[in-house]
């Protein structure tokens, strides 16, 4: 498998009453293309602080990242955000005076990548594909359960056409049983689909089905070898 996604040297830390408070220390690892990974730790170890650096929404005091061996600055964190990433929230983040099928057309028209002529046609598929069937895809959002909220959000991830989704706490709202459909569509679409899926969670269940566990520890990730 092919490098996609390189962390490089990577630092962040802040003051706290007087003290720095340091999150991330000298982090380095290699995402590579196709896979699922799950990143773990305690509560207040920086899971979330990661993730946001890594998708462009906040910037580490020092290091690298490199996309498909490119440094963000050189790309530019705002092309990034548009082009090359989608993040699934547990909150959903959806908007609710919009329906599924509207939620899905507005992030197609938020890139510049390449898309399908028949937009509506495609979201209307994508919907399908996760269980979204049209007649709950012209619904309002809040017409829908959480499970098939967060189906929507995935599907709104993968509508403009993005190598990386990025997931925090993506089934902590979820009952057992959906939490494990959801995995099983992460699950898909890396393998199938060839995207690589990062997620954020305290769900062993989750963790357990990635390709790779890493455990963020002392600022730095590791990999579990269990």
């Amino acid at each position: 498998m092919s490098e996609i996604l390189k962390l490089e040297n990577i630092n962040y830390s802040y003051i706290d009453g007087g003290y720095q408070r340091v999150i991330l220390k000298d982090l380095s690892y290699t995402f590579e293309e196709g896979k699922f990974y799950t990143i773990l730790g305690p509560s207040g170890s920086g899971k979330t602080t990661l993730l946001s650096i890594i998708a462009g929404l906040d910037s580490a005091n020092s290091g690298n990242i490199y996309f498909k061996g490119e440094s963000l600055d050189k790309i530019g964190l705002y092309k990034y955000r548009r082009n090359d990433i989608s993040i699934v929230f547990q909150q959903y983040n959806l908007i609710n005076y919009l329906t599924a099928v509207e939620n899905v057309l507005l992030a197609m028209s938020e890139t510049d990548n390449e898309l399908p002529k028949d937009q509506k046609a495609v979201a209307y598929n994508l919907l399908e594909r996760f269980g979204i069937v049209k007649t709950k895809a012209d619904r309002m959002i809040n017409q829908l359960s959480g499970g098939e909220q967060q189906r929507v959000a995935i599907a709104r991830s993968l509508a403009s056409n993005v190598n990386l989704i990025f997931a925090d706490e993506p089934t902590g709202n979820l009952d057992t049983a959906t939490e494990k459909e959801i995995i099983a569509i992460f699950k898909e679409l890396a393998h199938e689909y060839g995207k690589t899926i990062i997620v954020v969670t305290h769900s062993d269940a989750v963790s357990e089905m990635s390709d790779q566990r890493l455990i963020l520890k002392d600022g730095a990730l590791f990999e579990d070898k269990q």
